[in-house]
């Protein structure tokens, strides 16, 4: 198992050390490093990412802040000259908390305590996906997402985009980010209701509103065709009378 990883720090020597830590481990994998809060909050709200390293006291937006500000949160390791936020640091629910200077000995039990619990998470995915048990037709499942298990409505799901270990669930009223892999959803889904139409989508028929080429059109939002794809879902469409 791999774990993304970025690290945000004022300090450039800190993040040159955190790299050279990071580089040592082999299931730690480097996304990105930013030396403001700002630029790191527009990342994690675009890519999907799996541990924070994040120092607290930075000018202008603090990690405190950053943390604060994020609806749905990584693992995050805490790196800090001082050690007055502990407190908080365990009320925003934070998986470790390294004082500078930062041993290389203590990063790695901060990034094994990380690994042992994405490790623990991924291995009751199955506990985390549940639905109706009487026999009878599903019209929902339950996700885990941002700490608890949230209803989705089959009928409410636009599309479903894979981002690695994860993926999005797109409903006209929010976005969930699932720790979930393609191929188990695509077997919980209905088929009749769902088609893959790319390596990273999986689409709900009834809300397509347009179909190019190349591409289809669900809420605004255009979705590739990929070519590997292509044939299964328009022949699908055929054989269901929708073309």
């Amino acid at each position: 198992m791999k774990i993304n990883c970025i690290t945000v720090d004022d300090e450039p020597l800190a993040l040159e050390k955190m790299k050279a830590y990071i580089e040592k481990v082999d299931y730690l994998n480097l996304l990105s490093s930013f030396d403001n809060g700002i630029d790191a909050m527009s990342y994690l709200k675009e890519n999907q990412v799996d541990l924070l390293f994040l120092d607290i006291q930075m000018d202008d937006f603090t990690g405190i802040q950053l943390l604060e500000s994020l609806k749905v949160r990584p693992k995050v390791i805490l790196t800090t000259a001082y050690d007055q936020y502990a407190l908080k640091g365990y009320e925003l629910e934070v998986s470790d908390y390294l004082l500078k200077p930062i041993s290389f000995s203590r990063f790695l039990k901060a990034a094994e305590k990380v690994y042992a619990s994405l490790e623990k998470e991924a291995g009751h995915i199955a506990k985390d996906i549940v639905i109706n048990p009487d026999g009878q037709e599903k019209e929902f499942i339950f996700v885990k997402s941002d700490y608890k298990l949230q209803k989705v409505r089959f009928d409410d799901i636009l599309y479903i985009e894979g981002m690695k270990d994860y993926l999005r669930i797109v409903t006209p009223a929010k976005r969930l980010m699932v720790l979930q892999n393609f191929k188990k959803m695509e077997d919980i889904l209905p088929d009749e209701k769902f088609i893959r139409v790319h390596k990273s989508y999986i689409i709900a028929i009834n809300k397509i509103e347009s179909i190019g080429k190349k591409s289809l059109v669900i809420a605004d939002q255009h979705i590739p065709i990929g070519e590997s794809y292509k044939k299964q879902f328009f022949d699908f469409l055929e054989e269901n009378s929708l073309l």
